[in-house]
């Protein structure tokens, strides 16, 4: 039997949709869920076989702070995902070095990226390709920038500007938060703490998160606001260094959810530092993620994703020409998978099927650089997501 055998590190929600992706439309012929929860593995697993009618997920339980561990269980595979919070993903790294095992990773982390992609010459000798940031925001939203500059220069425009949008919300938002978080809680005050690199009159600029607040409109959804939050660019400025002069990305939301979590970064709560209450020493995102977390989730969450990218380019005659790129997913009831989780999952798991069938080459490669834009927006369309281009 021919085909490719993937691994997952991490069976949380994301990391299922896209072990689901790797099987049915990956060219797998099995997929490895592994997580330090057997449990999470084994329901992910089962999840998988049930919806495909075959035996093709199997499961096992690792710590992902071990290398000696991951290398063990990633012995045999082609390709896995590590989808772990970014802290493991160093350990995930040296991991696949060491096993010769090619991956892709959710990111999410600027600074760990760029540790990762330092790594480029050790990939290449141990034959494997490592592509981070894959996913929704960071992922897909720079592919839809590198497609918006691939199209521009396609109509013989020069790319000048590329600025994107993306949010997962609630399709029907319940107050007081107007919010249902569809992803680990660590990843969203990942994102709302810290700064983040934008390309700004052609140089790169850090700029903090909630900040630059404006409304934006998504056809059948409605009015938003975008702001900005931290990773969501990664790589792509410096990608972009001296061919464009702006490059930025904007998270959405339903109106009023910047002023709630504007005031929670105010007092403190997404910071990393302990401090002192009493004669107890607490972090205060941990506080934070305690109080809140069970406020936004649900066992179903039918949510809609939003994402959008506006390229602006010159022709020879310095007149302005602008295309827009619209993608926008809602939770699927037949197989379960939120938007979110399509979203995210898939995308990792078309660049998975990509480094599998040789169409990534060995080495440590920026997202939006390992596979031609257009080439992988074919993969994107394949996989039923609507994309819309209007100039």
């Amino acid at each position: 039997m021919s085909g490719f055998r993937y691994g997952v590190i991490g069976a949380g929600r994301q990391g299922v949709a896209t072990a689901y992706d790797m099987v049915t439309r990956g060219g797998g012929v099995s997929v490895l869920l592994a997580d330090h929860d057997a449990d999470a593995a084994r329901r992910g697993a089962e999840r998988i076989n049930t919806l495909i009618g075959q035996p093709v997920a199997s499961w096992q339980q690792v710590d992902a702070s071990d290398p000696a561990a991951l290398v063990a269980v990633l012995q045999g595979l082609d390709v896995f995902l590590c989808g772990t919070p970014f802290q493991f993903i160093p350990q995930a790294t040296e991991a696949a070095l060491e096993a010769g095992v090619s991956m892709v990773d959710y990111g999410g982390h600027t600074p760990t990226v760029l540790r990762q992609l330092e790594r480029d010459v050790d990939a290449k000798a141990a034959g494997i390709a490592i592509v981070p940031d894959c996913g929704m925001g960071p992922g897909m939203n720079n592919t839809l920038g590198a497609y918006a500059v691939e199209l521009l220069e396609q109509a013989g425009l020069a790319p000048r500007e590329v600025y994107l949008w993306d949010g997962g919300i609630p399709q029907n938002p319940v107050p007081p938060w107007n919010y249902q978080c569809a992803f680990n809680i660590n990843g969203l005050t990942n994102e709302y703490y810290g700064q983040v690199a934008f390309l700004r009159d052609g140089k790169i600029t850090l700029v903090g998160a909630f900040e630059e607040l404006e409304p934006i409109t998504f056809d059948g959804v409605g009015q938003l606001e975008a702001f900005t939050t931290t990773g969501g660019t990664s790589t792509a400025p410096y990608t972009y260094e001296g061919k464009l002069q702006v490059y930025q990305n904007k998270t959405c939301r339903w109106p009023g959810h910047f002023a709630q979590f504007k005031a929670f970064q105010l007092l403190g709560l997404f910071g990393l530092d302990p401090v002192e209450v009493g004669d107890q020493t607490v972090v205060p995102r941990d506080v934070f993620h305690a109080l809140l977390e069970p406020q936004i989730t649900a066992p179903v969450i039918q949510d809609v994703c939003v994402m959008r990218a506006k390229g602006v380019g010159v022709d020879a005659g310095a007149a302005e020409r602008a295309v827009i790129i619209d993608l926008i997913d809602r939770y699927d009831p037949g197989t379960g998978f939120t938007a979110m989780e399509r979203i995210t999952g898939w995308h990792a798991g078309i660049m998975a099927e990509f480094i599998a069938r040789g169409a990534v080459q060995p080495g440590a490669w920026p997202m939006e650089q390992a596979v031609l834009p257009s080439v992988f927006m074919e993969a994107v369309r394949g996989r039923g997501f609507r994309v819309t281009v209007d100039w």
